[in-house]
């Protein structure tokens, strides 16, 4: 008995009920250019970086003239179609799609909903064509998922400029990224403001957090601000609470829910692959039932957690999508990840630890994004109070 050709098989991509068959024309022809652009360009690389703990700086220009996932706000395209793009590049390396989350998701969010109009024209172009990387200040070292009443950065308007105080902490693209937005405690009402800090203003410290065992290649930073001063025309002017921050971090929710699928295709993948071309006992793990049995249960994981992302991205093409049912999807999409890559990682036995078979990678780091954009218990939370009516958040 030989091993099979993994390439050969069908569903390719573990796309077992062809969801992707959902894009309209256009949009099935763009994901399967960006496919293909990341299959060319970041998987070769990816391990390497995510070993040595570096950031492909190379491809960041490459990726501004794929033109992918801020473009989907600007050219209409369904939320559908951008979850699918939001796992592909998931799927191929979850540090790359987290830069792109950051800077083309989280940041450029904050712009697009945020700011004024004139802020917008002036600052966007920028943006878009990666001519200027942006970061997402909001977590602070002692405030995770508590942020929301919790922040302690302040803000202290002084003539023309405000004047910020505080620290932020695994702030990605950070230790080299040209503007940060920035949510800090106004003084004088204590509701929090947003400010588009310039990286290489006085004050302004970014330090690199390392020995990271998850999500290596991203550039995470401890940021302090010490007396930084940033004019008012940087302060975004449609922050002026953190309700205005939720209107941003419920969308973003959505993608790290994909990016949840994203590291289950990811898994299934490599796992599927190797199964059938591996041997012991003369023969293919992949012949044998136990081996098969944790293939299905992995694709079941995904193939649900798809279906549901599918029809929450169908109910925000339609304003239709809630807080809690992102919240919902996130904490959903995240626990079947992980026992997606945990099936994954034991397909490869021994191999499986080393991180030049993949699988490593991406078994590890599924962890980080099991939590942020909000912990699983949170969400967890947040479904539960709009299923009883009553908060059990302390």
């Amino acid at each position: 008995m030989t091993s099979l050709d993994a390439s050969a098989l069908p569903y390719a991509d573990g796309d077992f009920y062809a969801f992707e068959n959902l894009l309209q024309g256009e949009e099935r022809d763009e994901l399967l250019r960006i496919r293909a652009w990341l299959e060319e360009n970041v998987r070769p690389v990816a391990v390497q970086h995510w070993v040595d703990a570096t950031f492909p700086h190379e491809l960041v220009q490459k990726v501004a003239e794929l033109d992918v996932i801020s473009s989907v706000r600007r050219k209409g395209r369904s939320n559908l179609f951008a979850g699918l793009v939001h796992a592909e590049f998931t799927r191929v390396d979850a540090s790359f799609a987290t830069f792109m989350g950051v800077h083309d998701g989280l940041f450029t969010g904050t712009i697009e909903a945020l700011a004024s109009e004139e802020q917008k024209a002036e600052w966007l172009p920028d943006i878009y064509s990666f001519r200027k990387i942006g970061a997402f200040g909001l977590t602070e070292p002692e405030d995770g998922s508590d942020v929301a009443g919790g922040i302690t950065t302040t803000a202290r308007r002084d003539g023309d400029d405000w004047v910020i105080n505080g620290a932020k902490r695994w702030i990605g693209n950070a230790t080299w990224s040209d503007w940060v937005v920035v949510f800090a405690k106004d003084e004088a009402d204590g509701q929090v403001k947003a400010f588009l800090v310039d990286t290489a203003a006085d004050g302004y410290s970014a330090e690199k957090i390392e020995n990271k065992i998850s999500l290596r290649t991203v550039q995470n930073a401890h940021i302090t601000l010490k007396d930084v001063r940033v004019p008012e025309s940087r302060r975004l002017a449609h922050c002026n609470s953190f309700k205005d921050v939720n209107k941003v971090l419920k969308v973003t929710r959505l993608a790290v829910a994909w990016q949840a699928v994203g590291v289950q295709k990811a898994a299934f993948d490599l796992a599927r692959a190797y199964a059938v071309e591996r041997k012991q006992f003369g023969r293919p793990i992949a012949s044998f039932q136990m081996i098969q049995e944790q293939l299905v249960e992995m694709l079941g994981n995904v193939t649900a957690s798809t279906a549901m992302m599918v029809r929450l991205s169908q109910l925000e093409d339609a304003g239709e999508a809630k807080d809690e049912q992102s919240a919902l999807a996130k904490a959903y999409a995240t626990a079947r990840m992980r026992e997606t890559v945990a099936n994954g990682r034991s397909i490869f036995g021994g191999n499986g630890i080393v991180a030049d078979y993949e699988i490593a990678k991406v078994f590890a780091d599924a962890e980080s994004i099991y939590t942020f954009e909000g912990t699983h218990e949170v969400n967890t939370l947040v479904a539960g109070r709009a299923v009883t009516g009553i908060s059990a958040i302390v």
